[in-house]
């Protein structure tokens, strides 16, 4: 397996963006990582791009073949690949093109995730969403996913002793990073009582506890390592990187607070990329809830099982805590256009090792993790990055 470097990306903005469509937000993300990168089309030897359900979104399947035209590579003819994972489709599509390279049968590939999901009202983005849980035993129960996350987070209260502040601190700290970052769709701060007193979607989480309905897209270069210093002199080597399963249904799991198919995937980007949960320096983590992010820094092993409310407490994953988390604002502040969500954690920890993200720079920051929940964690994908 060869070493696989990032060495380019584009990123749009996030948000309600009635003026942009589908095709225009893949093609702009694509054309800044282009030209970040350096690379000419014809460099390029294939595309994955990351969606998860465009078909209901917009009305469009034959996705990979439509962002291949819309990019302008249609007369290149290079394969594209849509990829679906849920939630986490832009971080498998991070994994299938991290996998081609690595195993040598192409040198330079994109990689891009888009979703344009208010293009229909609210309560179908919400069924559409829901078709990531198990339709037979949970959607047609009327089980929506903030109703599945309330059940999970309501359970952490009970086992743990996690509050509802705990929960608001998460919202509060991923607002404040979102107010740094000019693509974020939420670029203000709120109070831990602006969270406590919103409209309460499924208790105990209030409508600011929950990521929103998103538009936007963003792209990655992926090149062979030692061909990435020809491109750029600040390359970022992916040296970890995890994918694990788990059931679709909440009731088939022996413990709905903690998420297996985080743990397993993050023991095999640990093995992989030779380090401890220790030596991450900035995560990015899917936060599609506040309860998320707590569960994710206790599978993810940066603190013990049930210590993530108490983690938040101490202010550890704050810009200047001990393991900054989300510093891109995350699923909360950030956006969650969901196809695109895995690739803008890519790109945010690539800005982080390159020392490119400006007011919300980790200082030092070397090594970088992303993590990527499909539905309520039925799959996960883990990606560790290092500054070459």
């Amino acid at each position: 397996m060869r070493d696989v470097a990032v060495i380019g990306l584009g990123i749009t903005k996030f948000g309600e963006l009635w003026d942009k469509s589908f095709r225009q937000l893949i093609a702009e993300a694509g054309s800044k990582a282009i030209l970040d990168a350096g690379i000419s089309g014809k460099e390029i030897d294939a595309l994955y791009v990351g969606s998860m359900s465009a078909g209901r979104f917009i009305g469009q399947e034959h996705v990979g073949a439509l962002v291949a035209d819309c990019a302008g590579f249609s007369h290149t003819h290079i394969p594209a690949v849509r990829v679906e994972s849920a939630c986490a489709s832009g971080g498998l599509a991070i994994r299938q093109g991290f996998l081609t390279v690595a195993s040598g049968m192409n040198d330079i590939v994109v990689v891009g995730g888009v979703e344009k999901m208010t293009d229909v009202v609210g309560s179908e983005a919400t069924n559409t969403l829901a078709t990531a849980a198990d339709q037979e035993w949970e959607a047609f129960f009327g089980a929506t996913f903030p109703g599945l996350y309330a059940m999970i987070a309501t359970r952490h209260m009970y086992e743990y002793g996690t509050t509802r502040e705990h929960l608001a601190q998460v919202a509060v700290k991923n607002h404040a990073n979102g107010a740094l970052n000019p693509n974020a769709q939420f670029q203000r701060e709120i109070s831990i009582e602006n969270v406590l007193n919103a409209i309460m979607v499924s208790y105990p989480l209030s409508i600011l506890d929950c990521s929103p309905v998103s538009d936007g897209a963003t792209a990655v270069i992926l090149c062979a390592a030692d061909k990435a210093k020809k491109y750029t002199d600040k390359p970022v080597k992916i040296i970890g990187s995890g994918q694990a399963s788990d059931t679709l249904a909440l009731h088939g799991r022996k413990d709905i607070c903690t998420l297996e198919a985080t743990v397993h995937a993050a023991k095999t980007a640990y093995k992989q990329a030779n380090i401890q949960p220790k030596d991450i320096d900035v995560a990015e983590v899917h936060d599609c809830f506040t309860i998320a992010e707590i569960l994710a820094i206790e599978d993810l092993g940066f603190v013990k099982k049930g210590e993530g409310g108490k983690a938040i407490d101490k202010k550890i994953t704050t810009l200047d805590g001990e393991i900054p988390v989300n510093t891109s604002g995350g699923l909360k502040a950030k956006g969650h256009p969901v196809g695109a969500t895995g690739v803008a954690q890519v790109a945010e920890i690539v800005l982080q090792l390159r020392g490119e993200a400006d007011k919300r720079q980790v200082d030092g920051a070397k090594i970088g993790l992303t993590h990527n929940i499909g539905g309520s964690g039925a799959s996960c994908i883990i990606h560790i990055l290092e500054a070459m």
